[in-house]
């Protein structure tokens, strides 16, 4: 079990005992057409101050996403991916704390990694020609994450044997192909994909045996649920009204062994997380 993620400059530790604190990752979306917050971040003054009110929430890495990946969303062209990206990137290097670049297109990748991004996070789990090359020879982390089908047509009809299990299968062996491209497993941590070709029901049955997809891939978690149609089906809440459900999935991601929670409400998943720890660590 990997102890370590490293992340470009950063290293940290994600695995071990509960007195871990578990790593916030603040989502930055820079497009116009996210499910959650589309269009609000897209010009660069507004992304740098959202970052940087992240951070002072406490988020310890940033996500960058220039294509937004709804159910149903549309390709987006590299270069458009890129003009969105890039310089939002450029302009956070200058701040305490690492940066993220969702992306599955290789060319981003590699810019990303020239311009110091300190991870790759890939809901096509580097399944794309030329994705493993892209990131194989940097030092940045991977985040690798099991989909089914494609955003486009992923939520019309999801469907498996045992959901859990089969999210296992696939990480095992993505996980493996990229170790025998040489990129060593400390760079790497793992994601179930959720909302990512799931009905709620499979949604759940990840979230409930997280630390079982942990245990078994021998990597770290990163749960990603924040205001997704899991919580409002749940909550029965619009996007705009699901941030308590959303800090209730955070922590119930993390007591059930995800190491990172990717979310939109930075200052109330890092209370909420405060909290948690200190009734778990007296």
């Amino acid at each position: 079990m990997s102890k370590q993620l490293q992340c470009g400059q950063y290293s940290f530790a994600l695995d071990g005992p509960s007195s871990v604190h578990p790593i916030v990752m603040g989502i930055l979306n820079v497009t116009p057409d996210s499910f959650s917050d589309g269009g609000r971040y897209q010009g660069l003054e507004f992304a740098l101050s959202h970052a940087e009110e992240m951070i002072r929430d406490g988020a310890t890495m940033i996500d960058i996403g220039g294509e937004s990946t709804r159910p149903g969303s549309p390709v987006v062209a590299v270069a458009e991916e890129l003009a969105r990206v890039m310089p939002a990137l450029y302009a956070l290097r200058t701040l305490d704390v690492a940066l993220s670049v969702d992306t599955c297109k290789p060319e981003v990748m590699r810019e990303a990694i020239i311009a110091g991004a300190d991870m790759i996070n890939d809901i096509n789990g580097f399944r794309a020609p030329g994705a493993i090359a892209a990131v194989r020879d940097s030092d940045c982390g991977l985040c690798l994450m099991h989909m089914q089908a494609t955003p486009q047509t992923m939520q019309q009809a999801p469907s498996y044997g045992d959901v859990v299990q089969e999210v296992i299968a696939f990480l095992q062996v993505r996980v493996e192909a990229m170790v025998e491209e040489g990129i060593a497993r400390e760079r790497i941590c793992i994601d179930p994909g959720f909302g990512f070709g799931k009905t709620v029901e499979h949604n759940f049955a990840l979230l409930r045996k997280l630390d079982h997809i942990r245990t078994e891939v021998g990597l770290p978690v990163l749960a990603g649920l924040s205001r997704k149609s899991m919580i409002g089906a749940i909550t029965g809440r619009p996007v705009e009204q699901r941030v308590a459900g959303s800090v209730a999935g955070a922590l119930a991601a993390v007591a059930h062994g995800a190491r990172i929670v990717r979310v939109h409400d930075v200052a109330e998943t890092v209370d909420a997380l405060k909290v948690w720890h200190a009734v778990n660590n007296d």
